[in-house]
């Protein structure tokens, strides 16, 4: 723990996006293994990270939100209800004004597009909602500067954990671009570089996040709730849905990812925070 506040929150967030983005360049290498991946393991894969993303949005970021709230002597329900619902609505509007642009669209639309179409469509779409992931995981590195000191090893564990869940939810998506990418024909090598690419925005929105939250400490509760929101709509909007896709109707595959991912990370924030 003592080596982390060795860091600046900028630096800390910096090596923290650096590891999400490495997870989705290992999820991205799975192309050198395999040119096609089975549909339940895929709705394992992205249950488990929607149950990651949802735990860790609770007792990660709205948890702490609550009570940074509570000690700055604001309302602490309105507080987080205007964070979270503006992080859900940020998505929301992401979607509509640049379309076509999210995950599940992207992968049923390459078929009928040409190829640098399809490789720009793919990319962007999980570039998209990588930045307010990249945002969730500088807002919690931020908050450890901002917190006292008889907080900050609290502050430490939840910020780890928000990093840690990012990261294993990223890993689907890297294989998510560069495998379907090896399906139409492409190298593996240019399909593993077209799919880590999509993390590349995550250390820039991370130390971005850090920076200002460590600058304006009386925005740190609605930052928090601010990501939390953009976690649960990428949630709820991509990974849960596309997770009941790859199986069928009366498949489980996606439940028990979900449950197993919530369970994991309950597990974790509970026990080490």
């Amino acid at each position: 723990m003592e080596v982390i506040l060795n860091f600046s929150p900028w630096q800390q967030a910096l090596i923290a996006t650096l590891f999400t983005w490495g997870v989705t360049a290992l999820g991205a290498a799975l192309v050198f293994a395999f040119k096609t991946i089975r549909n339940n393991a895929l709705a394992l894969m992205y249950g488990f990270a929607a149950g990651v993303m949802i735990a860790t949005s609770f007792w990660s970021l709205l948890d702490p939100a609550i009570n940074l709230a509570e000690t700055q002597d604001r309302v602490p329900w309105l507080v987080v209800a205007i964070g979270f619902i503006a992080g859900g609505f940020f998505l929301y509007l992401a979607g509509k004004l640049i379309p076509a642009l999210y995950l599940k669209h992207s992968r049923h639309e390459a078929t009928s597009r040409s190829g640098l179409k399809r490789v720009i469509l793919l990319v962007f779409s999980i570039t998209l909602h990588n930045i307010p992931e990249g945002l969730a995981v500088g807002v919690a590195f931020g908050a450890i500067g901002a917190t006292q000191n008889g907080s900050q090893t609290a502050a430490i564990v939840a910020a780890m954990t928000v990093a840690i869940g990012i990261g294993l939810q990223n890993f689907p998506e890297g294989a998510a671009v560069s495998i379907p990418l090896r399906q139409s024909g492409m190298s593996r090598t240019r399909a593993f570089m077209y799919g880590q690419s999509s993390g590349i925005v995550e250390p820039i929105a991370g130390v971005l996040g850090a920076v200002l939250v460590a600058s304006v400490n009386t925005i740190l509760p609605y930052a928090l709730a601010f990501a939390a929101g953009a976690m649960i709509y990428v949630a709820c909007k991509e990974l849960i849905p596309e997770a009941h896709a790859r199986t069928k109707a009366e498949s489980h595959w996606a439940i028990f990812g979900i449950m197993a991912g919530f369970t994991l990370m309950m597990v974790l924030d509970v026990a080490l925070g």
